[in-house]
């Protein structure tokens, strides 16, 4: 393996760390673009709470609320000239990871000269922002990771692209992490940001190079803790252990520890990417559907690496070290979890049917293609593959 790792986020992840939220921030500036989304987190009190910490500290602040589940490029924007009108020398992103994802490009679209839109993958002349206000994350659920990563994920309505941007100017300078904000997340938004957590690890375990023993176990050991505790999140919300250990897990799961030295794609991402552009259905929902059809469709090609995962995350006994029928066996059981969470695995429980599915593989391959127009992973994926992989879970 050869390969660079930073992460400069400064982590305070525990019970109770939302207090510190003030003392925090004004080490950053002096007023702050409160960044939220569809309003939860003013019903249930955690708005007043960040606000008090915020002004007790001597942080004045604007506030952008309404941030969608799939945060929308107009979004960012609206975002954007808040924080200029208002001179905010700060974000707080105060959310799930669509409230995070918007902060973080509202934070770099202060500076940015030009389209916004060009900054993401798929545009010709692309070009990267290197400059950002500085961003504090606090999000109020365990799903994307995206508190202690450099990416973000957007929606352009207007041509019902979802595409994506990573850059260093756009990590996060703190993430407060308090797993208590995460207690009033309903079973099924839990279930979802379960299934995102585990997806995340599942993309580079399956599609990242060779000889990365440390880091299969890094990814094995984030998918049996969300699959222990998760499923104690969905059935007792009030279930702070299980709460706090699901949210470090999502931590990891995104924050490059994992990933490592694997140098992976992430073709399921970029499906259901598509999928939850044109349809708007959570992310998490849409990855429970794509992800076990994608393993099917992939598993001849790399069969010892699923049969890996059928012993190591299953227990089941292999015949051989590429046993398929285990290999199988261990992606039908994968699948039976997450129904068991309460997410969808079939595109018809969504409402989505086949009458797009050639727009999907073609809207997929604009954002992320090799220089043959496939869809990297492991193996490269062509736009009629892709289609074959959504007609299987219809």
């Amino acid at each position: 393996m050869k390969f660079e790792f930073r992460n400069p986020t400064h982590l305070v992840f525990g019970a109770g760390t939302l207090s510190k939220l003030g003392e925090v921030a004004s080490a950053h500036g002096k007023k702050a673009l409160l960044v939220t989304g569809s309003g939860s987190v003013r019903r249930n009190g955690t708005l007043d709470r960040a606000l008090s910490s915020l002004h007790t500290a001597g942080v004045a602040t604007a506030e952008c609320s309404g941030v969608e589940p799939n945060p929308r490029l107009s979004t960012v924007e609206r975002g954007a000239a808040i924080a200029r009108s208002e001179g905010c020398d700060v974000i707080v992103a105060l959310g799930g990871g669509s409230t995070m994802d918007a902060a973080k490009v509202m934070a770099a679209a202060v500076f940015y000269e030009g389209d916004l839109w060009q900054m993401m993958a798929g545009q010709e002349n692309r070009i990267l922002p290197t400059k950002a206000l500085p961003v504090v994350t606090v999000p109020t659920l365990a799903a994307t990771g995206s508190e202690m990563n450099g990416g973000a994920v957007i929606t352009n309505k207007k041509t019902t692209v979802k595409s994506f941007v990573s850059a260093p100017c756009l990590y996060p300078k703190d993430a407060i992490i308090d797993p208590e904000l995460t207690a009033s997340v309903p079973p099924d938004q839990t279930a979802f940001g379960i299934c995102d957590l585990i997806t995340h690890v599942t993309e580079s375990y399956f599609n990242g190079v060779d000889g990365t023993p440390l880091q299969d176990r890094f990814a094995e050991g984030v998918m049996l803790t969300a699959m222990e505790w998760g499923p104690k999140a969905i059935a007792d919300g009030s279930d702070i252990e299980a709460r706090t250990q699901v949210q470090w897990a999502s931590v990891v799961a995104l924050n490059g520890w994992v990933q490592a030295g694997t140098l992976s794609p992430y073709p399921v991402h970029m499906i259901e990417h598509t999928l939850s552009a044109h349809h708007d259905i959570a992310h998490g929902a849409g990855l429970a559907i794509v992800n076990p059809a994608w393993m099917r469709f992939a598993a001849g090609t790399r069969p010892s690496r699923f049969a890996q995962f059928a012993h190591r995350i299953f227990g089941i006994t292999l015949k051989t070290p590429e046993d398929p029928d285990a290999a199988a066996e261990g992606i039908d059981r994968f699948e039976a979890f997450l129904r068991s969470t309460g997410c969808p695995t079939r595109l018809s429980e969504t409402g989505i049917g086949d009458r797009l599915l050639e727009r999907y593989a073609s809207d997929t391959v604009l954002v992320a293609h090799d220089s043959e127009g496939r869809l990297p992973g492991r193996p490269p994926i062509s736009k009629s593959d892709i289609v074959d992989i959504l007609r299987s879970a219809l």
